[in-house]
């Protein structure tokens, strides 16, 4: 491109020189010319050089005017820079008043103030608030805002902004206003404004100390039956914030808005949430069970940043992770509470390891808080907020559950209304529990997902069990050593009929003879020896993932299996059946690889059984167990990658299985029927997963097995839920016959008022086994059911097809990477944040074959050859090109 993006570096970091002592915002707002006053109040900092000038950052508007204490300036009283403004010569104290003209129709990039469905709407984190005003756009600039809305009354009936409303008014012109007071300092990225011909659903919620909170969720009228859950999620995570940590909120009211057109999941901005519509909206006809789950999680991750995040943010961006990881951890902790711990947990690590490691290991690996960044928005990672959840998970493991809460305890007492550091965070931590927590900073610092290697040897003469523990960490870019990390590795030893045993550490004097401990992993090589150790026990080692990192360990099949069946650690149960399932998955893989013939073991095939035939335990637990390792996790345990034996492996076992366990499949599958009314409960939702899980492997028989096809259209034609029924249009779209033309014709033109349902309609396509399913997914970009400018309708559509099926983007021609190059370029104009999360699957070109590898190479150096990349897009290619072929 022309002229090449710089990157911000950490170090650089300079604080503002000026204080902003309060700020008034009036917007009158308008589709193509909405007019915005904004009236900020100065204060040069103690010891600020009064020689420097005031800068302001600013985009996409156009100034009509500036003055400073009621005094217009001219060009000559300021210049143009840096996409912004620079004003010399100011004096200690002042107002500036700015005046601006911007165009929310026209704004497709969602950032800033913008049009969705003809209602205002803004987005403002990382840096869209310039886009609205000239203002100082960083988040450790806090101040108190009142804003002040002008529209049209029939139009937008809807004036909403931050804080407590404190005024609202008809106008003499058939418009209306309203004023909004924050009475809490908060960053510019936190403003909200929303505008539109809304319906609202209210309830209320008493605080602990006794206030009665207003609370509202506004959605199209259309919508208006689908946010009870929404509601009920929103008052189970205020309750629960109040009961775990003690945070009570702080406003009169608290406000949900849903979006059809948003870059994000949800947007925390103070008082005024905006969701994703597909995070709010839900009743059983139309929401899956992991949607209502993700609705309740992601309501009560947005709400529970009002402390951590908005009463305390983030100094500069590089410490993103200190509200969002520990917002995702609290979130976590929220979920496991109302639901299965077990389960929430065992999703959590599904994420981790398929994604975030594979993050680690690309172009992109960067530490949980990044050195440099060209574009902020590329670092809105799994790395920073999974990975970054997973450090506050460590603390707690290291520190205990109550050095953990006095910790954050003292972390707010300290920092309330502040923008502090991912250091300040750890501080209160070591602080408030004694605990040396310097070699653990390392984990903030240092990027890549370390390797954990454990030789374990047994003399059963002195009955002693030595573990050599060793820790590594691969190379990532600009870090080619690292130092040793703290890890805390929580281990118990299971007897002959699956007892925990106590534990005895040599030279070691706490928690002798206790059934768990947590090892402190600290040096590049370290041995732990146990006694009293009887024959035949068996390690359970990184219980509950206490450690984001790759074991390696010489464990046996038939230890695997052992732990499958009798680990009391669900977490470790689940991980001993996915190491079993890849280890065997990954043999075939290189059978495939050979033109050898395949052969599934009957000791898989038993153990498969013994699990789905088990009614005692969580069937949402089974259901994970007995799921294959996903793709996209097998990939990542691969020199290179064969995304066409992966999935030829894949497909093998899961027909093999169904052959012989069919009658077994059949009987759980009936067993898990339900004709209750639909339910959002752990036994009820686990009966659903395991059901369906059955399904889906019956269906590697269909649709030669008539039987099997015949239940699986009749599922999709009289499930009374969308789980049901879209589990079942899943099976059938990976097949061309009319059955399964008619069954995806039928729910479309059901649906085709639903964007949501629309959507999941897409998805399920893109997702199709089919070897044409990229001239489906072509062919869909051309009805109305697809727009381009639309964030979710490009996900569910082409994200989908590049990012969850590996095998047909991944087709060895390379047309899916000349499709996604074709997409990216159409996008990047207008949504660079979306172009730039599109891309990243082509990143990953050295892990695979060389006929593979130079076609994506290829796709992203024909990227790169445009002179009009975005900043966003341009760093995610250049990164990627920015690598050698391995091997």
């Amino acid at each position: 491109m022309a002229d090449k993006p710089q990157p911000t570096y950490l170090k650089d970091y300079v604080p503002y020189p000026f204080e902003v002592e309060r700020l008034d915002l009036e917007f009158d707002l308008e589709p193509h010319h909405t007019r915005v006053l904004s009236r900020a109040r100065y204060k040069r900092k103690e010891h600020v050089d009064v020689e420097e000038p005031l800068r302001l950052n600013g985009a996409g508007q156009t100034l009509l005017s500036l003055s400073l204490d009621g005094t217009p300036l001219t060009a000559l009283d300021y210049r143009c820079q840096d996409s912004g403004l620079v004003l010399p010569n100011v004096p200690n104290a002042f107002e500036l008043t700015v005046v601006t003209e911007i165009d929310p129709e026209a704004n497709k990039a969602l950032e800033g103030l913008y049009l969705s469905s003809g209602n205002f709407c803004t987005q403002c984190e990382a840096q869209g608030f310039r886009r609205i005003t000239y203002f100082p756009d960083r988040p450790d600039v806090m101040t108190r805002y009142t804003t002040t809305i002008r529209a049209d009354k029939q139009r937008f009936p809807v004036l909403l902004s931050n804080g407590n409303l404190v005024e609202q008014c008809d106008l003499d012109d058939g418009r209306h206003l309203t004023r909004w007071e924050d009475p809490f300092f908060k960053p510019s990225y936190l403003f909200a404004l929303v505008a539109g011909d809304l319906v609202c659903q209210e309830d209320a919620f008493t605080t602990m100390s006794g206030r009665e909170v207003l609370l509202q969720i506004y959605v199209e009228a259309r919508n208006a039956d689908k946010c009870d859950h929404a509601m009920l999620s929103l008052k189970k995570a205020m309750a629960w914030d109040e009961q775990r940590f003690g945070f009570e909120y702080d406003l009169d009211r608290f406000m949900i808005v849903a979006v059809d057109d948003f870059n994000m999941g949800a947007m925390e901005n103070k008082g005024l949430n905006v969701f994703n519509s597909k995070y709010v909206l839900a009743r059983p006809e139309t929401a899956t069970d992991d949607d209502f789950l993700n609705i309740e999680s992601v309501v009560g991750h947005e709400y529970f940043h009002n402390w951590t995040g908005n009463r305390i943010t983030c100094r500069d961006w590089f410490q993103l992770s200190l509200k969002e990881g520990l917002t995702v951890f609290r979130d976590q902790e929220f979920s496991a509470d109302m639901n299965s711990a077990a389960v929430k947990r065992i999703e959590e690590v599904r994420i981790l390891q398929s994604h975030q490691f594979a993050e680690d290991s690309g172009p992109m690996a960067h530490p949980v808080r990044p050195e440099s960044y060209v574009e902020i928005n590329n670092f809105y990672t799994m790395t920073v907020y999974s990975k970054g959840a997973e450090l506050i998970r460590m603390m707690q493991t290291l520190l205990g559950r109550d050095g953990f809460m006095a910790g954050i305890r003292l972390y707010v007492q300290r920092h309330d209304g502040q923008a502090v550091t991912t250091d300040d965070f750890v501080a209160a931590m070591e602080d408030a529990s004694g605990v040396d927590l310097d070699q653990f900073r390392r984990w903030y610092s240092q990027a890549g997902t370390p390797v954990i290697h454990v030789e374990q040897h047994y003399d059963g003469e002195r009955q002693q069990l030595t573990l050599d523990v060793t820790q590594s960490c691969p190379a990532t870019p600009g870090q080619p050593d690292k130092q040793p990390f703290h890890i805390p590795l929580r281990l118990a030893l299971l007897g002959p009929d699956g007892t925990p045993q106590p534990l005895h550490l040599v030279n070691e004097s706490g928690q002798q003879g206790a059934e768990e401990l947590v090892l402190s992993v600290t040096a590049a090589r370290q041995k732990f020896c146990f006694e009293q150790v009887g024959e035949g026990c068996v390690v359970s080692l990184l219980r509950d993932f206490s450690a984001p990192v790759k074991l390696t360990m010489n464990t046996s099949r038939d230890e695997l299996a052992f732990l499958m069946a009798h680990d009391n650690d669900a977490f470790n149960r689940w991980n001993a059946s996915q190491r079993l399932a890849g280890g065997l998955l990954l043999d075939l893989v290189d059978r495939v690889r050979k033109g050898q013939k395949l052969i599934l073991e009957p000791m898989f095939v038993e153990a498969f059984r013994t699990s789905l035939l088990d009614e005692q335990t969580d069937p949402s637990l089974l259901a994970l167990a007995l799921a294959l390792p996903l793709e996209s996790f097998l990939a990542e345990q691969m020199e290179e990658i064969d995304p066409q034996a992966i999935f030829t492996a894949r497909e093998f076992v899961r027909h093999e299985v169904a052959v012989q366990l069919k009658d077994d499949f059949l009987t759980v599958y009936r067993r898990c029927a339900d004709s209750g009314p639909y339910e959002v409960t752990p036994q009820a939702v686990g009966q659903r997963r395991l059901k369906n899980l059955c399904l889906g492997y019956l269906a590697a028989l269909a649709p030669q097995d008539n039987m099997i096809w015949q239940m699986i259209l009749e599922q999709f034609s009289t499930g009374r839920n969308m789980t049901d029924v879209s589990a079942a249009l899943g099976l059938l779209a990976d097949h061309d016959n009319r059955d399964s033309r008619h069954a995806l014709d039928t729910f479309y033109a059901t649906w085709k008022e639903d964007p949501l349902v629309v959507e999941k309609w897409l998805g399920i396509q893109a997702r199709s086994r089919r070897e044409d399913c990229l001239e489906q997914v072509e062919r869909l970009m051309g009805t109305p059911a697809f727009n381009l400018h639309n964030p979710n309708k490009v996900r569910s559509l082409i994200g989908v097809f590049c990012q969850g099926n590996s095998v047909r983007f991944h087709a060895a021609d390379g047309s899916g990477y000349d499709f996604l190059r074709r997409q990216v370029a159409l996008i990047d104009p207008f949504n660079p944040q979306i172009a730039a999360r599109l891309v990243a699957p082509l990143l990953r070109w050295p892990r695979y074959d060389d006929t593979r590898s130079a076609l994506m190479k290829q796709a992203l150096e024909q990227l790169q050859a445009k002179t009009t990349l975005s900043a966003d897009l341009y760093e995610m290619v250049s990164k990627g090109l920015d690598q050698n072929k391995k091997g």
